[in-house]
C-alpha cells in the first residue's frame, strides 16, 4: 500500500505532499488543473518511460518519490533488498522508499530503499504493487498468461490443486521424453564410443598392469643396466667387512670385536667404558647382518643377466604405449579403467532404459491428457461464473447490454499450464461479434469494464493498489453512483486511487484529494510575469462539501448545491455501511 507520496516540479505541480491510506481515495479538480499529474508520477515510480517535457517550466528537474507499505518476507520485499534497498521494518510490515528524477534535458535516475537501481527495478517491482487502468494505459489482463492467471484464481483451491498435480506430471512427462530424445539422437555416437572404449579395455586387458608397476619396471632396470657394477661392490664391501683376505688389512668385523674385548677387559673399574663396550657389542651384530645381506645380493646378483633385462624392458615398453594413450601413470591407466568400465556398462544399457521410458511416456501420457481434461472442465465452469458476475457488475455501470465472454479452447499442445487458450472477450450489445479486451472499446467502456472485472477478482486476485484515471468518463447520474459504490466495494479489498469528474463517484471516498491550479506572481510586470502551479490537498470534511459542491453546480458556497452535496455524502455513507 502506498502510504505517502511527494511530487516535485512535474507538469504544473511545484511542490506537493500526498498523505494516502487503505480504501478509496478520488483525486478531483477542475479541467487542467493537473489531477493527470499523480497519474503521471505514479507511473514514473513504477518506471515508465520519464519525458522531460514533463518537468516544469523554469525546473532543472522533476521528481516523484513515495513511501509504499509492503508485508515483512514478501516477494516485492525480497527483490527490494536483492537490488540493494534499506527497509525500515515495523511490526511484521516493510518500509520502502521509492523514488525518480528527471532531469529537464531527459536524463533520468530511479532509486529504489535510498539506493540507485536500474529503472527495471522499479517495473519489476510495480507489477506487483500498483495497477493503472486509464484512457490509454495498458490493461493488466490484456495478455493471455494474465487472463489464464486471474481465471485459475477465480477457479479456487480445487481448481489450483488440480493444476499442481497436472503441472508435476507434466514435467515427469516431459523430461521422460528428452531423455528418450536424446538417447535416440546421440545412438550412433554412443555406440562408436561403446566400441571405442571396448578396444581400449581389451588392450589394456592384454597387457594386465598392475599398481605401481611402471616405478617398479624403472627400477629393475637401472639396476640390470648396472649389475656388474653393483655385484663387484657389493662383494668387495662383504670383504672389507668380513674377509681376512681384504689386503694387508684387518677386516672391520674383527676390529671391532678386538676394540670390544679391550674395553670389556677393564669395564669393572669404570661404568663409562662398560657402557662404550656395549655400544660396541650392537655395532658388531649390525655389521655382521649387513655383511650377511651384502653377500645374498651379490649372490643374486649372479643370476641377473642380458636376459633379464631384455623382458624388463620389453614390459616397460608395453606399459609405455598404455601409459602415452590413455593417462599420464599406469596407477592413473588403472583408474580409467575402472572409469571407462563403468561407462561402457552405461552405454550398451541404452537399449533397455529406451524401452523404459517408451513404457513411463505411455503411461504418463494417459495421466497428463486426463489431467488437462480435469482442468479445462474446472476452467470451463470457473469462466461461466466469472464472466455471469463480471456481465452484472456490467449492467450497473451504464452497460446494460455488454456481456464478458470467456472462452476455454483446447490449444494446439499442451503445456505446463494445461491444454487450454484463454481468451476474455466483450460483446457491446447482443448481436454484436465478442472482440478480445481493448479492442472496439473507448477508454471510458474499457475502464469500466476492467473496474467490473477488478471488483469480482478482488477477493481472489489482489494486488495492493489499483488506480483507475477517469474511469467514470461518459456516464452520469445513477450509473455514476454505481461506479463509485463498486469503487467503495473494491476498496474494501485494496488500495484504490480515482481520477474523478463526478461528485456521485467522489461521495464514495474514504479519503479526497483536490488539486487547485493558481497563477502566482514571479515579480514582474506583463502577461509572462506570473506562473501556473498547482496545490495538492487532502480535504477535511467540510471542504468535502464545498468541493462536491463545485462538482455539482460549479458554485462551491451555493447553498442547494452545498445541501446536494451533503446529501450525496450522506446516501454513499449508508450504501457503504450495508
Amino acid at each position: 500500500m502506498i502510504e505517502e507520496m511527494r511530487i516535485r516540479d512535474l507538469g504544473v505541480i511545484s511542490d506537493a505532499t500526498l498523505t494516502l491510506g487503505p480504501g478509496l481515495t478520488v483525486v478531483t479538480g477542475e479541467t487542467g488543473a493537473g489531477k493527470t499529474m499523480v497519474i503521471t508520477a505514479l507511473g514514473l515510480l513504477l518506471g515508465a518511460r520519464s519525458d522531460a517535457g514533463s518537468v516544469r517550466l523554469g525546473a532543472k528537474s522533476a521528481s516523484a518519490e513515495a513511501i509504499v507499505r509492503l508485508e515483512h518476507g514478501s516477494a516485492v520485499a525480497e527483490r527490494a533488498v536483492e537490488a540493494g534497498a534499506v527497509l525500515e521494518e515495523f511490526d511484521g510490515t516493510a518500509e520502502l522508499i521509492l523514488a525518480r528524477t528527471v532531469t529537464s534535458e531527459g536524463r533520468s535516475r530511479a532509486y529504489v530503499g535510498g539506493r540507485t537501481a536500474p529503472v527495471g527495478v522499479l517495473s519489476e517491482l510495480g507489477e506487483h504493487l500498483v495497477v493503472v487502468h486509464g484512457q490509454s494505459d495498458q490493461l493488466r489482463l490484456k495478455g493471455a498468461a494474465a487472463q489464464r492467471g486471474a481465471l485459475d484464481k477465480f477457479g479456487g483451491p480445487k481448481l489450483a490443486a488440480e493444476l499442481e498435480a497436472y503441472a508435476a506430471n507434466y514435467q515427469r512427462w516431459r523430461g521422460a521424453i528428452a531423455e528418450r530424445n536424446r538417447l535416440q539422437s546421440e545412438a550412433r555416437e554412443r555406440a562408436r564410443e561403446a566400441e571405442s572404449l571396448t578396444a581400449a579395455l581389451a588392450e589394456i586387458d592384454e597387457v594386465d598392469p598392475q599398481p605401481g608397476e611402471d616405478v617398479t619396471l624403472k627400477a629393475d632396470s637401472m639396476r640390470l643396466g648396472n649389475v656388474e657394477e653393483l655385484r663387484t661392490a657389493a662383494l668387495t664391501a662383504h670383504s672389507a667387512l668380513v674377509s681376512e683376505d681384504f689386503g694387508a688389512a684387518v677386516d672391520a668385523v674383527s676390529l671391532v670385536d678386538e676394540a670390544k674385548r679391550q674395553l670389556e677387559g677393564v669395564a669393572e673399574h669404570d661404568q663409562e667404558l662398560e657402557t662404550l663396550a656395549g655400544r660396541l657389542a650392537e655395532v658388531g651384530y649390525l655389521l655382521a647382518d649387513i655383511s650377511g645381506e651384502l653377500a645374498a645380493y651379490g649372490t643374486a646378483l649372479e643370476g641377473e643377466g642380458p636376459g633379464r633385462l631384455a623382458e624388463v624392458e620389453a614390459r616397460r615398453a608395453a606399459l609405455a604405449v598404455l601409459v602415452r594413450k590413455y593417462a599420464p601413470s599406469i596407477d592413473e591407466v588403472l583408474q580409467w579403467r575402472e572409469e571407462s568400465a563403468l561407462r561402457l556398462e552405461e552405454l550398451t544399457g541404452d537399449s533397455s532404459r529406451v524401452e523404459e521410458l517408451e513404457a513411463e511416456i505411455e503411461e504418463l501420457d494417459a495421466v497428463v491428457r486426463a489431467g488437462a481434461a480435469a482442468v479445462s472442465a474446472l476452467r470451463q465452469e470457473a469462466a461461466r461464473h466469472l464472466a455471469e458476475r463480471v456481465s452484472d457488475e456490467l449492467s450497473a455501470l451504464a452497460m446494460p447490454d455488454a456481456t464478458l465472454l470467456i472462452e476455454v479452447t483446447p490449444a494446439e499442445a499442451l503445456a505446463a499450464h494445461g491444454g487450454d487458450d484463454i481468451t476474455f472477450n466483450l460483446r457491446p450489445h447482443p448481436g454484436s461479434a465478442p472482440r478480445p479486451l481493448g479492442k472496439g472499446a473507448s477508454g471510458g467502456e474499457l475502464s469500466r469494464v476492467m473496474l467490473a472485472i477488478e471488483v469480482v477478482l478482488a477477493a481472489v486476485d489482489p494486488v495492493p493498489t489499483f488506480v483507475f484515471d477517469e474511469v467514470d468518463a461518459g456516464v452520469g447520474g445513477k450509473a455514476a453512483v454505481e461506479i463509485g459504490r463498486r469503487l467503495a466495494m473494491l476498496a474494501q479489498h485494496v488500495q484504490v486511487i480515482v481520477v474523478t469528474h463526478l461528485p456521485q463517484v467522489a461521495a464514495f471516498a474514504a479519503r479526497h484529494v483536490r488539486v487547485t491550479k493558481n497563477v502566482r506572481s514571479a515579480g514582474g510586470d506583463g502577461e509572462d510575469s506570473g506562473f501556473t502551479a498547482s496545490d495538492v490537498q487532502v480535504l477535511p470534511e467540510a471542504e468535502r462539501v464545498r468541493e462536491l459542491a463545485r462538482m455539482l453546480a460549479g458554485q462551491e458556497d451555493s447553498a442547494s448545491a452545498r445541501a446536494h452535496a451533503e446529501e450525496l455524502l450522506a446516501d454513499a455513507a449508508r450504501t457503504t455501511s450495508r
